[in-house]
């Protein structure tokens, strides 16, 4: 399983990331643009679920590039992906990490970085890692 410390170390190896608290969760930004959160559900979000199974475990909020990459992310079906209707309209995911792979986790978290960062420190950074893979 997954966990918040994964999360931590995974968003802390990219450049210029934070972790930060508000109301008693943690968050990564990059230029002080959040990317990936730790998100609970509220009341009104659990009643949302009606008669299905509410996702248990920590449950992470990873910024998309926008709703086109949303719609994209959602129906590669991977597992432990999925939104609520909280977040309809806004280019995020959530992800149940009791039961994501640490792979598709690593991948989440550096789209989203990806989509917060400056552009400059973002092409650094493709370049880098590209360069990389060829050796």
């Amino acid at each position: 399983m997954v966990t918040l410390d994964d999360v931590a170390k995974i968003a802390l190896e990219l450049p210029q990331v934070v972790e930060g608290e508000r109301h008693g969760t943690r968050n990564w930004s990059v230029a002080g643009k959040g990317f990936a959160w730790e998100r609970s559900f509220s009341k009104a979000d659990i009643k949302r679920f009606g008669d299905e199974p509410v996702p248990d475990g920590p449950i992470l909020a990873v910024r998309v590039e926008d709703l086109g990459e949303k719609e994209a992310v959602l129906a590669s079906n991977t597992k432990g992906f999925f939104t609520i209707p909280h977040f309809d309209g806004y280019p995020a995911v959530l992800i149940q990490l009791k039961v994501v792979g640490k792979r598709a986790l690593r991948e989440a978290l550096v789209d989203g970085w990806l989509a917060c960062a400056p552009t400059p420190l973002a092409d650094e950074f493709v370049a880098l890692t590209t360069r990389g893979r060829r050796n």
